[in-house]
């Protein structure tokens, strides 16, 4: 039949129409846009489209995922699904593959032939991938596309750590959980969670009540430690988790791809167990009262069992079989003025009240190692006269044992180097750049963005002793969610950059360009509440 001038016209405008949209769908191929940015990105010259109501998502069984909590982050990038058991009749296909072993982390993401496929050799390589398919869909004519493309990926650090405090003010479960979203959507992997301090203890410890029933009474800054402070601030409010809901939030993280390491400090920032129990601490056992800033009297054998009887609780509760030590800032003074400590350490032999710290935690590195779990501490664990704190720099006697990983926060950056030239795995965090109590002044985004775990002047072999590193949420400033949120938002993203994307593949430029889908999504949660250019 004849094709009249009508037919002919529709034709030419049906074809210019699906030039249009191949010509839009191919542009929005090019501006794959992920954070953080991943190591390789292949776009391919074609799409999946997922025009099912219910999208059929295949989960390997093996990888043990949380098919409600995949359910949650998909329908939230629009992607609605609907789980099947048939690998063959999945649009979305998410399977273990031994052959990204060499990296547990690494995943691989491939959208074609209609089907996405995220393979990787573990569950958090999985839920990596997943992060980033989350970020992948387009709209495209109404339709949702994920543009055609190979994603390679893996960190270039396996330690990328978010440090909330909440001994100084106490934020609650929920508030916890919604950082735990955040961190997974970054693809932070650990949750460096300061329980205990002087302001307030967080943690409930069965076989010794008092530390909640009193040490958890304070929710501020103050450093009055009058024994009024401990007993009329909040008489009647509970600001501390049980072990139930403790295990509920390590449950979540888990489901998350998200470890949890608990800080109990050592040997200072322990008022708030010492004037629940006076007896622990070196002054306060002299002075037969609690006296604030107290050490704990690490001499004593009561002591020493009274804190393993508190590890004992913490590691059975925290799967992650590591346990941060503390061991930062303490005041010498206390041991200085106790007889008794003096007198034990001229029987040892021990030197500086430095040296009887690294003693004290040796046997706390120990005692972890006994139940197979690792210890890590601020840098002041190794020894090292950061502030003055020995009395002679060089009179150093005690060693800190093999396997403990130093978190580095002060002191001048060569003391990176001088831990890893003894052997130690360290975690970088440079006040000067990872404190997100700092005010934008002080580390504005760019700084953040521009900071480098690792050093100058490390050879190929001893960069890889950095382990990785840390932001911290330090809780003397943040008595309310909205000035928390201020200071972790957006800053926390930078840092999750630098411990996730090769060095080439940063720019701060490109970082800015990319942030625009997570900004929209903190706005909306309330976590952004200034445009970007304000930080």
């Amino acid at each position: 039949m004849k094709k009249t001038s009508n037919q002919r016209k529709f034709k030419a405008c049906l074809f210019g129409f699906l030039l249009l949209a191949a010509n839009s769908l191919q542009a929005k191929e090019t501006s794959i846009s992920i954070l953080p940015k991943p190591t390789r990105i292949e776009a391919i010259n074609s799409s999946v489209a997922l025009t099912e109501e219910r999208v059929p998502v295949y989960l390997d069984k093996k990888a043990n995922l949380n098919s409600c909590y995949i359910n949650t982050m998909l329908s939230e990038a629009g992607v609605y699904p609907q789980f099947v058991s048939n690998v063959a009749k999945a649009r979305i296909i998410v399977k273990l593959d031994e052959k990204y072993s060499v990296n547990k982390e690494a995943y691989q993401l491939v959208a074609k032939d209609n089907k996405v496929t995220i393979a990787a050799s573990s569950k958090e390589g999985l839920l990596y991938g997943l992060q980033t398919l989350r970020q992948l869909p387009q709209n495209v004519d109404n339709q949702l596309v994920i543009p055609g493309c190979i994603i390679t990926d893996s960190p270039r650090f396996a330690w990328r750590d978010f440090m909330l405090d909440e001994s100084r003010h106490f934020h609650g479960m929920r508030v916890v959980k919604g950082l735990l979203d955040e961190m997974a959507r970054l693809k932070l992997n650990t949750f460096h969670w300061h329980l205990v301090d002087d302001q307030g203890w967080r943690i409930e410890i069965k076989k010794y009540p008092k530390l909640t029933s009193i040490g958890s009474k304070r929710d501020d800054t103050d450093r009055d430690f009058s024994p009024e402070k401990w007993d009329s601030i909040y008489p009647d409010r509970k600001m501390f988790y049980t072990q139930n809901e403790i295990r509920e939030i390590v449950r979540y993280a888990d489901d998350r791809g998200i470890k949890i390491v608990p800080e109990i400090e050592v040997p200072g920032h322990s008022s708030a167990a010492i004037f629940s129990y006076p007896w622990i601490g070196a002054s306060s056992s002299r002075e037969g009262k609690a006296i604030g800033g107290d050490l704990y009297n690490v001499i004593d054998p009561k002591v020493e069992e009274f804190l393993q009887d508190i590890l004992d609780e913490v590691i059975a509760l925290f799967p992650s079989k590591i346990v941060h030590i503390g061991g930062d800032e303490a005041d010498y003074t206390h041991w200085k003025n106790t007889p008794q400590v003096v007198e034990f350490m001229k029987e040892k032999n021990i030197p500086t009240y430095s040296d009887l710290q690294v003693w004290s935690m040796n046997r706390f590195s120990k005692y972890l190692a006994s139940k197979g779990c690792r210890m890590i501490g601020w840098n002041e664990i190794t020894g090292d006269n950061i502030r003055g704190e020995a009395n002679k720099q060089d009179s150093q006697s005690e060693k800190l044992a093999p396997g403990t990983i130093v978190q580095f926060w002060d002191g001048d950056i060569s003391l990176v180097n001088k831990a890893i030239e003894k052997g130690y795995d360290v975690v970088n965090s440079d006040h000067n750049f990872t404190y997100l109590d700092y005010d934008y002044g002080s580390i504005s985004l760019e700084k953040a963005y521009s900071f480098s775990p690792i050093p100058e002047g490390l050879s190929k072999k001893e960069e890889s002793k950095i382990f990785g590193s840390g932001c911290q949420m330090w809780g003397e400033r943040t008595p309310n969610t909205d000035r928390l949120y201020y200071q972790i938002f957006p800053r926390i993203a930078a840092y999750a950059e630098c411990g996730w994307t090769s060095i080439e593949n940063k720019d701060y430029t490109d970082f800015r360009q990319r942030f625009k889908g997570i900004e929209n999504i903190w706005k909306e949660r309330g976590y952004l509440k200034t445009q970007l250019d304000q930080y």
